[in-house]
């Protein structure tokens, strides 16, 4: 192990035992705002001090191992030793400040007209039986549902923790290749999709809107819900002047709901325009871009014939494209995952070689 990441964790011991004094205290408790904070770094770091335990007494077995000359002993203890290395290493990488947020998913038709929204309500449909796998809650925000049953746009917020840690990679171009049940000649389509994955930003954050900025509209509700939504203007409609941004929110009757909703996916997406354009900067340096969030890149192909996925990110094709569809997708969230440690963990290198 070399000596600048062994001194970071011995400083990190220090602090634990440190966060063991300030939470046993009898004021642990008077800010409680603190007390959590200070107990979500406790639970972080009683991890990575727990891994580094164990690293230690592989390393001990190994010296032992050595002075006795017992050499099958000493080679399963380097073992351990390297892949204890190898996890401390990955849990002492930076973490995205906006993994534990909720999500804002929008899902919009792209070219191929009809067949193009069916796909849409199918990706979107995908990633919400995904989140009942998960026990998280799907909200739909607001919806534009095309005349053969697809989506033209969809936008929902799912609420579950690590939600965005989750599907933050699942940003971009979607295409599905097949027949369309329209086609009378049995000829394979290719049409597409865009999907956008935003945290949802914190009531208390700052998101810099001058009110003199928006233009809120209200409007009769149009769609399925019964005759309230066609007597009352309880949609909204906000539109952020600077950008050109609108958004819309029309699910809930009531107007102050809409409304509160309608502002919280403008920040949403206030705040993933900003990362969105730090991310492509950083994305200039990278040779690998798993995580630039550009919407415009092509991201991903769903194969009916052959019944297989492909992410073009990370080369992975998976032929259980059924499954996929049905929300079985933690074999592509995490590959895409493990691929973005790995550009961490090279970065990190390079920076240390510098």
């Amino acid at each position: 192990m070399k000596p600048s990441l062994r001194s970071k964790l011995d400083s990190l011991v220090g602090r634990l035992n440190d966060l063991n004094g300030l939470l046993a205290s009898e004021n642990a408790t008077r800010d409680m705002e603190q007390f959590k904070k200070l107990s979500r770094e406790h639970s972080e770091l009683s991890n990575l001090v727990a891994l580094y335990e164990n690293y230690r007494k592989a390393e001990g077995d190994a010296e032992a191992a050595r002075e006795l000359d017992l050499a099958e002993e000493l080679k399963n203890a380097r073992a351990a030793m390297e892949r204890l290395e190898g996890e401390l290493q990955k849990a002492l990488l930076p973490k995205d400040p906006n993994d534990e947020r909720n999500i804002f998913l929008e899902v919009r038709a792209g070219a191929g007209g009809d067949e193009s929204a069916l796909f849409a309500g199918e990706i979107f449909r995908m990633y919400a039986r995904y989140a009942e796998r998960q026990r998280w809650q799907v909200e739909i925000i607001s919806e534009s549902p095309s005349e053969l049953g697809g989506y033209k746009e969809v936008i929902a917020r799912i609420v579950g923790q690590g939600a965005y840690s989750k599907l933050k990679f699942e940003s971009g171009g979607h295409r599905v290749q097949r027949v369309p049940a329209t086609e009378a000649q049995g000829r394979i389509h290719t049409s597409a999709c865009t999907v956008a994955v935003m945290p949802e930003a914190d009531e208390v954050e700052d998101v810099n809107i001058n009110p003199a900025d928006l233009r809120i509209d209200t409007y009769r509700a149009s769609g399925a819900g019964g005759q309230h939504v066609n007597k009352t203007e309880s949609a909204i409609r906000i539109t952020h002047l600077p950008t050109g941004l609108v958004v819309e929110c029309q699910d809930e009757r009531s107007q102050h709901k809409n409304r509160s909703r309608a502002m919280a996916l403008m920040k949403a997406k206030l705040l993933a325009a900003e990362q969105e354009k730090r991310d492509s900067e950083i994305a200039k340096n990278r040779k690998l871009q798993v995580g630039t969030g550009d919407r415009s890149e092509r991201i991903r192909t769903y194969n009916f014939p052959q019944g297989r996925v492909t992410d073009h990110r990370i080369n992975l094709t998976l032929y259980k494209l059924g499954a996929i569809m049905n929300g079985d997708i933690d074999e592509l969230l995490d590959a895409l995952q493990h691929e973005h440690q790995a550009e961490q963990l090279a970065e990190e290198e390079q920076r240390g070689a510098a």
